[in-house]
């Protein structure tokens, strides 16, 4: 009786903590984000104007980290459990997401000079790939049956951002305003509304 209780029950562990986990780390990214944002010396609208870099820096990156946050819940919704690989691969991805301060801040501090833009796309693009590989570990732990793989299906955005990145670290050797244009559209395109994984829920719930 209790073999067949547990016949058919994929393996791995539960996600409640590593969601718990994530979701504090990322509060704490964003907050020590916001904290490199000093208080102008004055009270014009001028004095703000030295600040702009590190305010439009501060907003990208703000926008980054929500799109990971999003995503992240998204797949972590439709991923009945983990292993532990899964939480290694979770810790990479958080370790990824950790340097957007520091990437941030060496950006904006330095009017978006060449070297900080490829640093700040490095980051981007390692944070890509180890998204990937916790998609990938997620998948595995499910099997062949994975409501997480048929609700990203082709993932043309998940293929296109780091070909995007690669290409706007290798244009800072020219403009870092093309690479800043890059990651600024990758962002815009992973904010357009994407409802795959909303949608498979939804029909296996109404199944």
């Amino acid at each position: 009786m209790e073999a067949s209780k547990h016949h058919g029950r994929r393996p791995g562990m539960g996600k409640g903590r590593l969601e718990a986990f994530s979701d504090g780390v990322i509060a704490i990214i964003i907050t020590i984000m916001v904290l490199e944002l000093k208080v102008p010396h004055g009270s014009s609208p001028e004095a703000l104007a030295p600040l702009l870099p590190v305010l439009l820096s501060y907003v990208l990156s703000f926008v980054y980290v929500g799109i990971y946050w999003n995503n992240h819940h998204h797949m972590l919704a439709v991923s009945g459990r983990v292993s532990g690989g899964a939480l290694w691969a979770n810790l990479h991805l958080l370790f990824w997401l950790s340097l957007f301060p520091f990437a941030t801040a060496w950006m904006g501090e330095n009017h978006f000079a060449a070297a900080p833009t490829a640093a700040y796309g490095v980051v981007l693009l390692m944070a890509a790939i180890a998204y990937w590989l916790l998609q990938r570990t997620l998948i595995g732990v499910q099997g062949a049956d994975s409501v997480l793989l048929r609700a990203i299906g082709s993932d043309w955005k998940g293929k296109l951002s780091p070909v995007l990145y690669a290409l706007g670290i290798v244009s800072t050797l020219w403009a870092a305003w093309i690479a800043q244009a890059l990651y600024a559209a990758v962002a815009v395109m992973w904010l357009v509304p994407d409802r795959r994984i909303e949608g498979i829920v939804g029909d296996d719930q109404n199944a």
